[in-house]
């Protein structure tokens, strides 16, 4: 008859309950893994099959209870890293969200709002489109997969334990959060500076014209403009997005000492 002790049970499941806690962190806050589009169910079984493929090759869990107090401490360490790997790549997607808007607003479509799948809050219509280009954007380079790959290394530059990110660690993260406006001002800037000259031209005309509807001939002009903008400056988008992309996976690879 086989008997095991507590210890043992404790280690069994800790080796398998600490890192699925970190997948799963990183999933419910990650973009396109925390998406409204995909279920809770789906997340669940995406960290479980991580999990399952991760355990046996990273190394292994400290034998503690995971019901006490050390244990509740791993697994506060483990929910911290986990968030911050996906607040970081958040981040990048949210630059591309707040540009949409900036460029929205200054094409007097601020008003236009729908639901953005990510988030699952009303932001501009353009600010969708931007955020749709920057989704597929994201997938096309692979992004998700060397998330998944980043991941993966910090069980070996950090592996489970009660020791995990620093307060300098956290002050990097938060001090990252400025990248977010820097990179929408770089995204939005070139439309921007194009609809303050067309509103210029407008004030001009309207003062050497007064009986001139500004009203009905500013908006359809100035949205017109706006589309036009964007269509000649979404090119660039997709260098901003991977330069942006790009800088959010190197303060990941920095902060948990990972390769690459």
């Amino acid at each position: 008859m086989l008997t095991f002790t507590s210890a043992q049970i404790a280690g069994w499941v800790g080796s398998a309950l600490w890192p699925f806690v970190r997948i799963g962190a990183m999933l419910a806050v990650a973009p396109i893994f925390a998406g409204r589009m995909v279920s809770a169910r789906i997340r669940i079984i995406l960290a479980l099959a991580l999990t399952w493929v991760l355990v046996p090759v990273i190394p292994p869990a400290p034998a503690v209870d995971p019901l006490s107090a050390e244990g509740l401490l791993i697994t506060v360490q483990q929910v911290a890293i986990g968030v911050a790997m996906g607040f970081v790549v958040q981040l990048v997607f949210g630059a591309v969200v707040i540009a949409g808007q900036s460029i929205a607003v200054g094409m007097g479509l601020g008003f236009s709002a729908v639901v953005d799948p990510q988030s699952g809050v009303q932001v501009p219509v353009i600010s969708q489109f931007y955020s749709i280009t920057a989704t597929l954007l994201f997938l096309a380079l692979d992004g998700h997969l060397l998330l998944i790959q980043i991941l993966a290394a910090t069980f070996h530059s950090l592996p489970v334990g009660p020791i995990g990110l620093s307060r300098a660690d956290l002050w990097h993260l938060a001090g990252w959060g400025t990248q977010m406006f820097a990179g929408a001002i770089a995204i939005a800037l070139p439309a921007l500076l194009s609809l303050i000259l067309v509103n210029l031209a407008f004030g001009m005309v309207t003062k050497a014209a007064p009986q001139m509807n500004i009203f009905a001939v500013g908006f359809p002009v100035t949205i017109l403009v706006g589309f036009v903008l964007i269509l000649v400056t979404l090119p660039a988008l997709g260098d901003q997005f991977q330069a942006l992309a790009g800088a959010a996976f190197e303060l990941l690879a920095r902060l948990f000492g990972v390769g690459g």
